[in-house]
């Protein structure tokens, strides 16, 4: 084997243990958890303001990595407002490959993360687990949700909605992560509203 064909084939080695590259929109380089503060409103039946100024902290960590992805959780701490009733914001789990971000919605999500991280490739995303993708547009329904996921500029924009006034609304950013997270319920009868406003 001459000198050319032993350099393909270590790049082809080292390329097929490193099949994933990095999804531009959530990836973690040093494995490390990225924290950084949020700031937007939230409303509900026990304010009677409307919409009152809410702050947090959001932490990306990542709990696996895996030669086809990466699975990370997304948490919302030191959640302060003039509401009454202190809100909480249930941690998510999301899986990722190169082009495409999935919820992890499982009864029991750290039992399922040690599960999907033993695979050997990623597993079949249902469309509704669907929070990302990194070319094209996605589309879909189920009853009366409609979810949207669309690409601007450095942006992916998920926009799930239902006639009754539930929503749920992620934007992510290349090289940044998670930029917003909105989420409500009814005709306004609850719900928030989060934005990224600097890394620490």
């Amino acid at each position: 084997m001459n000198r050319c064909r032993l350099a393909i084939l270590m790049l082809s080695t080292l390329l097929s243990v490193s099949v994933y590259g990095a999804n531009p929109f959530l990836d973690a380089t040093d494995n490390r958890p990225v924290s950084a503060k949020v700031r937007g409103t939230e409303w509900g039946g026990n304010i009677d303001e409307g919409e009152i100024t809410l702050t947090a902290r959001v932490i990306t960590t990542p709990v696996a990595k895996m030669p086809w992805g990466a699975i990370f959780k997304i948490e919302f701490t030191d959640l302060k407002s003039r509401a009454q009733n202190r809100r909480k914001i249930q941690p998510e789990y999301f899986i990722v490959t190169d082009n495409q971000i999935a919820l992890l919605n499982e009864e029991n999500n750290d039992a399922a993360v040690k599960k999907i991280s033993a695979l050997d490739k990623p597993p079949e995303f249902e469309p509704g687990e669907i929070y990302g993708i990194t070319s094209g547009s996605f589309d879909h329904e189920d009853g009366l949700w409609k979810t949207t996921i669309r690409l601007k500029g450095d942006l992916c924009i998920y926009d799930s909605s239902h006639p009754s006034g539930h929503f749920k609304k992620i934007i992510w950013k290349k090289g940044t992560g998670l930029l917003e997270y909105a989420s409500g319920y009814g005709a306004h009868a609850d719900g928030y509203r989060l934005r990224r406003t600097a890394k620490s």
